[in-house]
């Protein structure tokens, strides 16, 4: 055979050869198309020197978030004579000519540079983007670092710059990391371009020999369960093809760190096929619960949420508990913790003057009145200031604010933040908000969940992926039964035998008497799906007409996210540092 001389092609690009482009940018938040660019920070790198710098503020064209300048320390002020995004564009996609990009976590600095190119009529840029924190985590082993932010790398690697969440101190630091990382994969035989894509997106070697794993796992829908060699639960997920979905674990597509660790400890993954993809997301929920296995992040401890208690005694008070009980308290909740509890709390506070002492108070057990009394945010039943009657007018005001009309403390709550902005207070003001978005929150929520749960039983159907229905009964907003009807069945043989199998439900006290709001959640999710068809409903299935589904809309809108995490007992987290593991 005669010698055939390669190509430059097949060579690649040597990586000493390559323009990188390291750029950071600073934002209102963290939707492309929600939010603003407030600073662009980028720095050309080529064989170690760095070529050039880009550094600019950019009016985002409206007010930056309170907690975004506390971030950043970026104020309204710094960014009210930069050039706008339209100037600023261009000028960046100059720079960027003809270099890789490479950002950490750049999915989120490049979905900002699209919509920014989508909304001003350029292209999008087409380079090559490397992610900084992806390569990160594939040269990274955990007793190297504990996890791959920009701050913890740019120690690793002594960059002299430490990120500081303003775009071009960002960039250097990232530079710097880039620089280590790329040290790191020349061990690996990493001395291309080309070499370096291939290197991000191959699998690990504990993926490659766990693939078998997933031979067995069947296309159905249901739960997955990755054991160790105990058989004990790492990992619970759910999908509606098990085999698919199975599968991806062991493919390059898979990078978040915590699952290519969990994978090397896994020798076996059990399949639970269930009936409906709603069954198999209940299912999942209820496994996480009991089993809590380790490499799961939320829904571990439904047990431990905590409520807002408006107590039932001669004058009563609101407190923070963790248990519901049958006790004739009014329940506010769930909250993910103490301190969303204590935000509801004060929103209450503040347009209904109740108690805030613990001690029990009775009109024979008499004491002297604290400050609030002098102060007018208490009426001092403690020392007689209020019968039991005229108390009882701020305890059905507080009740009706918890389950039927948040208008009053949402409109005491306004007032207040008008009147403080109005002072310059804005600090004062910003912790007014917060609360009054977790209240809204927490009580819309809570009154969407008792519409259902109130209900003792619900058969609703919808349309099967291959024809037929997928038919559910739920009894006080929980899953009692799942099934599928056969395209062309005639439905009432179908209905009364899951009717006549479901689970008996014996409904507890509380706004979740017989399920944890998550799953319950996850039916009304599914409910209000189109296609959905109720069956039969005993009872009514309605919301408050003045409930906080209606101010809840305005409160998403003027802000966004911020509180849902902590009612639902999830990890709140930055768009930078990826996603948590459910």
């Amino acid at each position: 055979m005669e010698p055939v001389q390669g190509t430059l092609d097949d060579l690649g690009t040597p990586l000493h050869e390559v323009t990188f482009v390291v750029f950071d940018l600073e934002t209102t938040g963290g939707s492309a198309k929600e939010h603003a660019i407030t600073e662009i920070g980028a720095v050309k790198v080529k064989a170690g020197e760095r070529l050039g710098e880009l550094a600019t503020l950019v009016d985002p064209g409206g007010p930056i978030p309170p907690f975004i300048t506390v971030l950043t320390g970026i104020t309204d002020a710094m960014v009210v004579a930069a050039p706008k995004l339209e100037s600023v564009l261009p000028s960046f996609l100059e720079f960027i000519r003809g270099a890789v990009l490479v950002a950490h976590n750049a999915p989120f600095d490049v979905g900002f540079i699209k919509a920014a190119c989508a909304a001003l009529g350029y292209p999008p840029p087409a380079n090559p983007v490397v992610d900084t924190a992806d390569l990160a985590r594939r040269v990274l082993t955990r007793d190297e670092t504990p996890n791959c932010k920009l701050a913890t790398l740019a120690r690793i690697f002594h960059s002299p710059n430490q990120p500081c969440h303003r775009a071009l101190a960002d960039a250097r630091a990232t530079v710097d990391v880039l620089h280590g990382l790329l040290e790191r994969t020349g061990a690996f035989g990493v001395s291309t371009l080309e070499e370096l894509k291939g290197f991000v997106r191959a699998p690990s070697p504990q993926q490659q020999r766990k693939r078998h794993l997933a031979d067995a796992i069947p296309g159905a829908p249901g739960v997955y369960v990755f054991e160790d060699e105990r058989g004990e639960p790492l990992y619970v997920g759910k999908s509606s093809n098990l085999r698919n979905r199975v599968r991806s674990y062991f493919t390059a597509g898979e990078t978040r760190p915590r699952v290519r660790e969990m994978i090397g400890i896994a020798e076996r993954v059990r399949p639970i096929v269930c009936a409906t993809g709603l069954e198999a997301e209940v299912r999942e929920l209820r496994l996480i619960a009991s089993a809590k296995p380790r490499y799961n992040r939320r829904s571990r401890f439904p047990e431990r949420v905590v409520w807002l208690k408006l107590t039932d005694e001669q004058f009563p008070r609101l407190a923070v508990v963790r248990e519901v009980k049958d006790d004739g308290g009014t329940y506010l909740g769930p909250f993910g913790g103490m301190r969303a509890a204590d935000d509801a709390r004060a929103a209450i506070h503040e347009a209904v003057p109740l108690r805030r002492c613990a001690e029990r108070v009775t009109t024979r057990a008499r004491r002297p009145a604290c400050a609030l009394a002098g102060l007018g945010r208490c009426g001092a039943p403690c020392e007689g200031g209020e019968t039991p009657e005229e108390y009882a007018v701020h305890v059905a005001n507080a009740r009706r604010a918890m389950i039927e009309d948040a208008g009053p403390v949402y409109a005491a709550l306004k007032a207040r933040m008008d009147r403080l902005s109005a002072e310059q207070r804005y600090e004062e003001a910003a912790v007014d908000r917060d609360r009054l978005a977790v209240f809204v929150r927490a009580a819309a929520r809570m009154q969407r969940l008792a519409s259902l749960t109130r209900i003792p039983q619900l058969i609703a159907a919808s349309p099967a992926f291959e024809g037929g229905w997928d038919i559910h009964v739920v009894r006080h907003g929980r899953l009692a039964a799942a099934g599928v009807m056969p395209r062309g069945a005639h439905p009432t043989p179908y209905v009364e035998a899951l009717t006549a199998t479901a689970e008996t439900v014996v409904p507890g006290p509380g706004p979740t008497p017989a399920a944890t709001a998550e799953e319950t959640e996850c039916i009304l999710r599914w409910l209000e799906a189109p296609g959905v068809r109720l069956v039969q409903v005993d009872g009514s299935w309605s919301l408050p007409v003045r409930g906080a589904g209606r101010l809840k809309a305005g409160i998403d809108r003027a802000y966004p996210g911020r509180s849902d995490a902590r009612l639902n007992g999830g990890a709140e987290r930055s768009p930078r540092e990826g996603r948590p593991l459910r």
